[in-house]
């Protein structure tokens, strides 16, 4: 697994998981706008970007590696972490594997309550023409304006999704879609918030209410009109607003 840096290592850590079919560049704004006051940590899923050849094999075994990072560069601990879609999942696991890995997180979307429906009809749509550059192009430009990335940033992603395997991302729907919150999450220290668009589905909604009740201190918070994945992925100042306003509390 390969990791990107910003910021003084001196400073607190921070660790930012991007989600499905991304890369370490979904935090790339929201890096530079915190790297003078945090060491922000972006690290690139297997099976995503440079680590494209790179089986993925779980949101458990993803963990595995991260944890492995925490012990070795942070002194086992972080700041913060947080994560959008996928990862919000590996977020959640993460804190259920070590009650004081962190002192606060942020959840954006991660699914926590299993959906055997939306596994089949992901893998029913799942096809190479998904990862083309054709395709992925045009999508691009048919966004909405309030959905329309940077230059930089969207060289970077047609750059990297045609690195996508579909083998990689059936992988990816069915051990995302098959993941169950553990028990062990009730022990965790962590303050933390949940994040979901109000045009969400209902799991996404469902998930954050579960995630609640597992937690000694967690806040839900809906984001008026906002689809999933849209704040940390469009809108970076809002999402660092919002997080420094968690964070310093």
């Amino acid at each position: 697994m390969k990791f990107y840096e910003y910021g003084e290592k001196s400073l607190p850590h921070i660790m930012l998981l991007h989600g499905a079919g991304w890369s370490y560049w979904l935090y790339l704004r929201e890096a530079r706008l915190l790297q003078n006051k945090y060491h922000v940590i972006l690290p690139v899923i297997d099976g995503h970007g440079e680590e494209g050849n790179v089986p993925y094999i779980s949101t458990e075994k993803i963990v595995d590696q991260l944890i492995e990072y925490i012990d070795k560069n942070c002194g086992g601990k972080l700041f913060a972490v947080s994560g959008v879609s996928l990862g919000g999942q590996i977020s959640i696991e993460l804190l259920s594997r070590r009650s004081n890995i962190t002192q606060k997180a942020i959840i954006e979307s991660g699914i926590c309550i299993p959906q055997p429906s939306l596994l089949k009809y992901s893998k029913l749509l799942c096809g190479k023409w998904m990862f083309s550059n054709a395709f992925n192009k045009l999508g691009l430009k048919m966004l909405p304006k309030r959905l329309q990335l940077p230059e930089e940033i969207a060289q970077l992603y047609l750059r990297d999704i045609t690195s996508m395997k579909v083998e990689t991302m059936n992988q990816i729907f069915a051990t995302y879609y098959k993941y169950t919150i553990k028990e062990s999450l009730r022990d965790s220290e962590a303050d933390t918030i949940y994040w979901y668009g109000s045009k969400e589905m209902k799991c996404i909604k469902k998930s954050a209410k579960l995630f609640q009740s597992y937690m000694k201190k967690c806040k839900v918070f809906e984001l008026k009109g906002y689809t999933h994945s849209e704040i940390s992925a469009y809108h970076p100042e809002e999402w660092v607003e919002k997080a420094e306003e968690f964070l310093s509390h």
